[in-house]
């Protein structure tokens, strides 16, 4: 199984594909506090908004720590010890997050819709991100606790015979540490951009120009927030699997694990976008069928560049083996 070089490897990735965006969403709630709508909400609003900056920063702080400790303690050594240090204070660091983006729907939905449909919002945030990061990890722990020791003990003999096979036929072999390195970089690529969009789109909230919008704008782009929320909490969802249940090794089930959720986050990602094209759309044009056309338009672009065409072309290989 992994070697300790390698789980180092993977909780500093995994550390750095958590912290990328939340510095980006921790950088546009500061600017949150200086938009004129801000200066709207009821104060207890006021005051929760400033504690979810609070909790981010105590995010922020947590993901950045196992660098220092590296750097600082163990002098650049990969130890046992450091692993420990990072997968702990990674996990730790998502509580806050999750507890930080529960706070900032709750703030769009009661500016939108109204204070306790706000609160049931922020609430249902905050326990599907603990359900996906906490909740089934600590389930699935005790379930593949005999099954990862049956894996270490197989992987060798199961990786040279499935390298055999491979050749016969004449496919690359991969290694499993490089799969799960390349899938921890693809849902790297694409978490930063998808917390970025959600930072802004609860900026834009608070702006002047979003109060004149129509209701059916609004009300959608609340939706693209809820859409882009999701596609963030499964982002991270790997990262959490990975230490919780995996506890840090490379196995074939967490490389199918995060393949499948890495792919299922692009759904609620593309729709999240083409929800915010509309409202972009119907701004300029003073149309909805125009801002339809265009947001239609931009899903069909993405599900068949992400979907369609990978499809075809799978189905194409296999055909032709």
């Amino acid at each position: 199984m992994a070697k300790l070089n390698s789980k180092i490897t993977h909780v500093l990735d995994e550390s750095r594909m958590l912290v990328l965006g939340a510095q980006v969403i921790f950088g546009l709630q500061f600017r949150s506090f200086f938009e004129k709508g801000f200066e709207q909400l009821p104060f207890p609003t006021q005051l929760l908004k400033l504690l979810g900056l609070g909790l981010l920063i105590v995010a922020v702080g947590l993901l950045i720590a196992p660098s220092s400790y590296h750097r600082i303690v163990e002098r650049g050594h990969d130890t046992h010890d450091l692993h420990h240090y990072a997968t702990k204070v990674m996990l730790w660091a998502m509580l806050p997050f999750a507890l930080g983006l529960g706070i900032d729907v709750f703030v769009a939905t009661e500016k939108i819709v109204g204070r306790w449909t706000g609160v049931a919002a922020g609430l249902l945030t905050c326990l599907i991100a603990a359900s996906f990061w906490y909740g089934f990890e600590f389930y699935r722990r005790r379930e593949r606790a005999g099954e990862i020791a049956e894996e270490k003990r197989n992987s060798d003999e199961e990786e040279e015979r499935e390298r055999r096979e491979k050749e016969e036929k004449g496919e690359p072999m991969t290694p499993i540490s490089d799969k799960i390195k390349h899938v921890l970089t693809e849902a790297r690529v694409v978490l930063p951009g998808a917390q970025a969009l959600v930072g802004f789109q609860f900026m834009a909230v608070l702006t002047e120009s979003f109060d004149k919008l129509p209701n059916v704008s609004k009300y959608v782009h609340l939706a693209s927030i809820g859409l882009l929320a999701l596609t963030i909490v499964l982002l991270m969802t790997p990262a959490a699997y990975h230490r919780i249940v995996e506890r840090g090794e490379e196995t074939e089930h967490f490389h199918r694990f995060a393949t499948r959720v890495v792919v299922a986050a692009l759904v609620p990602l593309a729709l999240g976008v083409c929800g915010d094209v509309y409202v972009v759309a119907q701004k300029v044009t003073d149309s909805q069928l125009v801002a339809i056309v265009f947001a239609l338009a931009t899903l069909a672009l993405f599900w068949e560049l992400w979907f369609g065409l990978t499809l075809y072309r799978r189905t194409q290989r296999e055909y032709a083996r």
